[in-house]
Protein backbone atom coordinates (compact mmCIF):
# COMPACT_ATOMS: atom_id res chain seq x y z
CA UNK A 1 0.00 0.00 0.00
CA UNK A 2 1.45 3.34 -0.92
CA UNK A 3 0.72 6.80 0.37
CA UNK A 4 0.02 9.40 -2.26
CA UNK A 5 0.16 13.10 -1.64
CA UNK A 6 -2.49 15.41 -3.01
CA UNK A 7 -1.14 18.65 -4.40
CA UNK A 8 -2.95 21.68 -3.04
CA UNK A 9 -2.47 25.33 -3.88
CA UNK A 10 -0.02 27.05 -1.60
CA UNK A 11 -1.56 28.94 1.25
CA UNK A 12 0.16 32.19 2.14
CA UNK A 13 0.70 33.29 5.72
CA UNK A 14 -1.71 36.19 5.14
CA UNK A 15 -4.42 33.86 3.81
CA UNK A 16 -3.97 31.56 6.80
CA UNK A 17 -4.27 34.51 9.19
CA UNK A 18 -7.40 35.74 7.42
CA UNK A 19 -8.93 32.28 7.61
CA UNK A 20 -8.32 32.01 11.36
CA UNK A 21 -9.59 35.57 11.89
CA UNK A 22 -12.75 34.63 9.98
CA UNK A 23 -13.25 31.52 12.14
CA UNK A 24 -12.62 33.56 15.30
CA UNK A 25 -15.07 36.26 14.18
CA UNK A 26 -17.67 33.63 13.31
CA UNK A 27 -17.39 32.08 16.78
CA UNK A 28 -17.52 35.52 18.43
CA UNK A 29 -20.67 36.36 16.45
CA UNK A 30 -22.29 33.04 17.40
CA UNK A 31 -21.47 33.71 21.06
CA UNK A 32 -23.05 37.17 20.83
CA UNK A 33 -26.22 35.64 19.41
CA UNK A 34 -26.26 33.08 22.23
CA UNK A 35 -25.86 35.91 24.78
CA UNK A 36 -28.73 37.74 23.07
CA UNK A 37 -30.90 34.60 23.20
CA UNK A 38 -30.12 34.15 26.91
CA UNK A 39 -30.94 37.81 27.67
CA UNK A 40 -34.28 37.45 25.86
CA UNK A 41 -35.01 34.23 27.75
CA UNK A 42 -34.33 35.88 31.12
CA UNK A 43 -36.38 38.95 30.17
CA UNK A 44 -39.30 36.80 28.97
CA UNK A 45 -39.33 34.80 32.21
CA UNK A 46 -39.25 37.98 34.35
CA UNK A 47 -42.09 39.57 32.38
CA UNK A 48 -44.25 36.45 31.80
CA UNK A 49 -43.72 36.64 28.04
CA UNK A 50 -42.36 33.15 27.53
CA UNK A 51 -44.41 32.75 24.35
CA UNK A 52 -42.19 35.42 22.75
CA UNK A 53 -39.10 33.37 23.62
CA UNK A 54 -40.66 30.33 21.90
CA UNK A 55 -41.28 32.45 18.79
CA UNK A 56 -37.66 33.63 18.79
CA UNK A 57 -36.50 30.00 18.82
CA UNK A 58 -39.01 28.99 16.13
CA UNK A 59 -40.86 26.72 18.56
CA UNK A 60 -44.35 28.19 18.18
CA UNK A 61 -46.93 25.49 17.52
CA UNK A 62 -48.50 25.63 14.11
CA UNK A 63 -45.79 27.88 12.68
CA UNK A 64 -43.72 24.92 11.49
CA UNK A 65 -44.65 21.94 9.34
CA UNK A 66 -42.50 18.88 8.68
CA UNK A 67 -42.44 16.58 5.65
CA UNK A 68 -40.30 13.62 4.61
CA UNK A 69 -39.67 12.49 1.03
CA UNK A 70 -37.11 10.04 -0.36
CA UNK A 71 -34.29 10.71 2.10
CA UNK A 72 -35.13 14.38 2.55
CA UNK A 73 -36.55 16.34 5.46
CA UNK A 74 -38.45 19.46 4.41
CA UNK A 75 -39.19 22.07 7.07
CA UNK A 76 -41.59 24.93 6.39
CA UNK A 77 -41.79 27.82 8.84
CA UNK A 78 -44.20 30.74 8.78
CA UNK A 79 -43.02 33.81 10.66
CA UNK A 80 -45.32 36.78 11.29
CA UNK A 81 -44.42 40.37 10.49
CA UNK A 82 -42.17 42.22 12.98
CA UNK A 83 -40.70 39.14 14.66
CA UNK A 84 -37.16 38.05 15.40
CA UNK A 85 -36.07 34.48 14.74
CA UNK A 86 -32.85 32.89 15.96
CA UNK A 87 -31.58 30.07 13.75
CA UNK A 88 -29.96 26.85 14.94
CA UNK A 89 -26.40 25.94 14.04
CA UNK A 90 -26.60 23.20 11.41
CA UNK A 91 -24.04 20.44 10.94
CA UNK A 92 -24.36 20.29 7.14
CA UNK A 93 -24.84 22.69 4.26
CA UNK A 94 -28.43 22.81 3.04
CA UNK A 95 -30.63 24.89 0.74
CA UNK A 96 -33.20 27.36 1.99
CA UNK A 97 -36.02 29.06 0.12
CA UNK A 98 -37.84 32.28 1.01
CA UNK A 99 -41.19 31.68 -0.67
CA UNK A 100 -43.03 34.72 0.67
CA UNK A 101 -42.04 37.83 2.57
CA UNK A 102 -39.24 40.23 3.32
CA UNK A 103 -36.52 39.56 5.92
CA UNK A 104 -33.19 40.88 7.12
CA UNK A 105 -30.51 38.31 7.94
CA UNK A 106 -27.96 39.30 10.60
CA UNK A 107 -24.80 37.19 10.35
CA UNK A 108 -21.06 37.48 10.94
CA UNK A 109 -20.89 38.92 7.42
CA UNK A 110 -23.24 41.80 8.28
CA UNK A 111 -26.89 42.44 7.47
CA UNK A 112 -28.51 41.35 4.23
CA UNK A 113 -32.13 42.14 3.36
CA UNK A 114 -33.85 39.69 1.04
CA UNK A 115 -37.30 39.43 -0.47
CA UNK A 116 -39.19 36.48 -1.89
CA UNK A 117 -38.71 34.68 -4.11
CA UNK A 118 -35.16 33.90 -3.01
CA UNK A 119 -33.00 30.83 -2.44
CA UNK A 120 -29.47 30.18 -1.24
CA UNK A 121 -27.33 27.69 0.68
CA UNK A 122 -26.92 27.81 4.44
CA UNK A 123 -23.35 26.81 5.24
CA UNK A 124 -22.65 24.40 8.07
CA UNK A 125 -21.80 26.16 11.33
CA UNK A 126 -23.80 29.30 10.51
CA UNK A 127 -25.92 31.01 13.17
CA UNK A 128 -28.11 33.97 12.34
CA UNK A 129 -30.84 36.26 13.60
CA UNK A 130 -33.68 37.04 11.19
CA UNK A 131 -35.91 40.10 11.38
CA UNK A 132 -39.21 39.60 9.55
CA UNK A 133 -40.35 42.81 7.83
CA UNK A 134 -43.37 41.11 6.19
CA UNK A 135 -44.85 37.70 7.02
CA UNK A 136 -42.64 35.07 5.47
CA UNK A 137 -42.70 31.44 4.46
CA UNK A 138 -39.27 29.90 4.79
CA UNK A 139 -38.41 26.36 3.63
CA UNK A 140 -35.27 24.33 4.39
CA UNK A 141 -34.37 20.96 2.89
CA UNK A 142 -32.01 18.51 4.60
CA UNK A 143 -30.61 15.19 3.33
CA UNK A 144 -31.27 12.48 5.92
CA UNK A 145 -32.30 8.87 6.37
CA UNK A 146 -33.99 9.68 9.69
CA UNK A 147 -37.73 9.15 9.95
CA UNK A 148 -38.69 11.25 12.97
CA UNK A 149 -38.34 14.95 13.65
CA UNK A 150 -36.38 14.28 16.84
CA UNK A 151 -33.85 12.10 14.98
CA UNK A 152 -33.49 14.69 12.23
CA UNK A 153 -32.89 17.53 14.70
CA UNK A 154 -30.24 15.45 16.48
CA UNK A 155 -28.52 14.71 13.17
CA UNK A 156 -28.59 18.13 11.52
CA UNK A 157 -27.92 20.44 14.51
Amino acid sequence: MSLSLIKTPELTYQEACEFFDYKKNKLEFQNKIKQFEKAVEVFCKKTNQEEFNKKLKGETEGAITHNFADGQYIRTAVAPKNTLVSTKIHAKNHPFFLMKGDISIFSEEGVKRIQAPFHAITEAGTKRILYVHEECIFITVHRTDCLTIEEVVAEIT
